[in-house]
Order: C-alpha cells, then sequence, then structure tokens
C-alpha cells in the first residue's frame, strides 16, 4: 500500500483536505537526497584522523540529525565531548566545501513539485539546515525560486521540533496554519506540524533516523512515494 492513514481517517480529516491551501516541506530525505555530501564529509572527516571510511549504509539513517548525528555515527562523539564544537565546526567546513557535489533532487519530487504548481497549491521549505547551507543548496538546486518560502534552522529563534519555523512559513505564505500540511522525513517534523496545529504527513522514501518507527510518530498520512502525497492530500 502506498498511503497509510492515522485512526483519524473520518470527516474531521476530509474537511482539513478540503481547506488545505499550502504545503511545506522539510529539506533532507524529503525533497533532496544530500546524504551523500553529508556522508563524505563525515568520511573526510575520518580520514583527516586515519580513520579508514565507513559504510555508506551506516551514515544515511543519521543525516536527518545534522553535524550531531554524524559525529555520534562517525567519530563517536556526543555534545558531551570536550573536543565536540571543534570537529562539529571542521565537520560542517567540509560539508560546506561539497554541499552541491552530489546532492540531488529526489527524481520522484520533480513532478510532485509540478503538480503542485499546476494546481496553484502555494509551497514552501522549513528545514532545521541552518540559512548558510540551507540557502545555497536550495538556490543550487533551483527550489528556492519555486518555492513561496525557505525557512532554516536559525530563522526562527527555535528549530523544529518547536512550531515557531513552521508557523512563520505559514504568515510568510500568507496562509493559516490549520490550512497547510507539513510533510517530513523524521520524527521532529511531526511533532512541529502537530504542534502547529497543521496536517502531517510521514514520507517513508526519507531517512528516517534510529529512533521510533515511522508508524509511532503520529502522522496524519505515512506515504512510500511522492506520488502516493499527491493523492493522499487529494491533489491527483
Amino acid at each position: 500500500m502506498d498511503t497509510c492513514l492515522s485512526p483519524d481517517t473520518g470527516a474531521a480529516l476530509q474537511t482539513r483536505l478540503a481547506g488545505l491551501r499550502a504545503v511545506l516541506f522539510d529539506l533532507d530525505g524529503t525533497l533532496i537526497d544530500s546524504a551523500p555530501d553529508l556522508a563524505g564529509a563525515a568520511n573526510e572527516l575520518r580520514a583527516a584522523r586515519g580513520l579508514p571510511p565507513l559504510d555508506y549504509a551506516l551514515l544515511r539513517p543519521m543525516v536527518g540529525s545534522g553535524a550531531r548525528g554524524m559525529l555520534a555515527v562517525s567519530l563517536q562523539v556526543t555534545p558531551a565531548h570536550l573536543d565536540f564544537e571543534s570537529l562539529r565546526t571542521d565537520f560542517l567546513a567540509r560539508y560546506e566545501a561539497r554541499m552541491l557535489q552530489e546532492t540531488a533532487i529526489f527524481e520522484e519530487v520533480h513532478p510532485l513539485l509540478d503538480a503542485l504548481e499546476l494546481a496553484a497549491m502555494p509551497w514552501g521549505i522549513v528545514t532545521n539546515k541552518a540559512e548558510r547551507f540551507a540557502l545555497p543548496v536550495t538556490e543550487g538546486l533551483g527550489l528556492a525560486a519555486r518555492a513561496g518560502t525557505v525557512i532554516g534552522g536559525d530563522t526562527t529563534p527555535h528549530a523544529k521540533p518547536h512550531p515557531a519555523p513552521l508557523l512563520e512559513a505559514a504568515r510568510r505564505l500568507g496562509v493559516a496554519p490549520e490550512q497547510c500540511a507539513y510533510v517530513g522525513d523524521d520524527e521532529r517534523d511531526i511533532v512541529a506540524g502537530r504542534a502547529a496545529g497543521m496536517l502531517t504527513v510521514a514520507v517513508a522514501w526519507g531517512y528516517l533516523g534510529q529512533g521510533e518507527p515511522i508508524e509511532a510518530w503520529g502522522a496524519d498520512f505515512i506515504v512510500q512515494t511522492p506520488d502516493a502525497l499527491l493523492k493522499s492530500l487529494q491533489l491527483a
């Protein structure tokens, strides 16, 4: 099955779908596959310390956790470590130098965005990636010119799972939060979306992390493909 529903599948959900006026997306693992460049930066960090590269399959699931997750899996370093901040700075500098080397929009996302635009449905991006990275990446991939707004992890005083970035995106689009859907591949996305009063969609093609299974996140929908997302939102 391409789509799974939450228990709220009755009239209330249909009412929310009928009132949908905008779609907001997480970035990494939802719209774009940035794992190759983030994993590459992590392995560069290891190589600089005389360590062999880690298998990509070990690094990919942690991409959604940002620098903290990548350092945890690549060097077994947590924020409590004395060298955490210097290692984080080194990792981010290496990532910044290569952040568009292999990163690409997921192939099936292209027709998804085309369909939203054809339906005159505004869409935007809300990511925990700092603007220092989020803006060049979205510009380089041609997303910034199409999105109604791009909100980074430091655009507002709080990052996800706080609802502030999502609420700011809705404000910039001129749409009430309850008229928005938020789509992401991490439990924090669903927590933030629900806190903002938005319809929430968890995407199974993303990185997903190593926490609770996607079925436990409490999303209104779980979708396997971008095409299924359109159908779930009644846009196809």
